[in-house]
């Protein structure tokens, strides 16, 4: 299947421009789905995938957000737990409404591109899914993932998720949350009850990224340390991060070793 990028790119700005781009949360998602694709396709190629599929993974992570623009209008929040799962609008967005043929003709991927679109940020992948689905799911997730450390510092978590400085510089971290992180997996929403608790959120995605040309990424970039750098007047939470820190450099060392 012959991927038309320049179509599929044109088609996204298409649609991303009925959406205020001077709102700086709309650009953050514009920005984050370009960042994404191109995530997807070096680590598509770094896997030795022919060119054909390493245009199929750009095309998911061109994909993979735009429910995120309706759900800025209808709600004004990226919180998929105070407003609906982003992951679900993009699929409706895209195959529900069937603006997927804005993007290409043949519907052969669109099976593959649903799975990838819908279960790029659950905890979990289903179990049954075959091994190319899986595989195209995993670069996804991994690429979002990699930039997701990134949009968390370019962008002020006050703005990310509605809460004062005063709250994140005081905020504590909850102990489920480093539980879960020295567990050494993703934290799970439910867990996360202070402001601090995000950035936790956030570091631990490193645990559960699959290729190593995704962790090669995140040494290069460096966001995570950016991330880890976190601000705070409460003694426990920069505490929590320094040991936090020490674990991520030794887990990493470890993977490269």
């Amino acid at each position: 299947m012959k991927i038309d990028r320049a179509r599929a790119q044109k088609a996204f700005a298409d649609y991303a421009a009925h959406y205020n781009a001077a709102d700086a949360k709309v650009k953050l998602k514009i920005d984050h789905t370009y960042r994404v694709a191109a995530l997807c396709a070096r680590i598509a190629q770094s896997l030795d995938l022919p060119p054909e599929d390493v245009d199929l993974a750009w095309l998911s992570g061109i994909l993979h957000d735009v429910g995120r623009f309706e759900q800025l209008r209808r709600y004004n929040t990226f919180i998929d737990a105070q407003s609906v799962s982003h992951a679900a609008l993009s699929v409706a967005v895209l195959f529900d409404e069937g603006r997927i043929r804005d993007y290409l003709d043949d519907a052969g991927a669109d099976a593959l591109l649903r799975t990838a679109v819908e279960w790029h940020s659950a905890f979990r992948l289903p179990e049954a899914l075959d091994d190319r689905t899986r595989l195209f799911c995993q670069i996804l997730r991994d690429a979002d993932k990699i930039d997701i450390l990134r949009v968390n510092v370019e962008t002020p978590m006050e703005e990310i998720y509605n809460v004062s400085t005063a709250a994140l510089r005081r905020s504590p971290v909850t102990p489920a949350v480093l539980d879960a992180f020295n567990a050494h997996h993703c934290v799970l929403h439910g867990l996360k009850q202070y402001p601090a608790d995000n950035a936790v959120g956030h570091a631990s995605l490193v645990f559960e990224l699959c290729y190593p040309e995704s962790l090669r990424i995140v040494d290069e970039q460096g966001w995570l340390w950016r991330l880890l750098d976190f601000k705070t007047d409460n003694p426990d939470t920069a505490a929590a991060f320094a040991a936090i820190r020490d674990e991520l450099h030794r887990w990493l060392n470890a993977q490269s070793a």
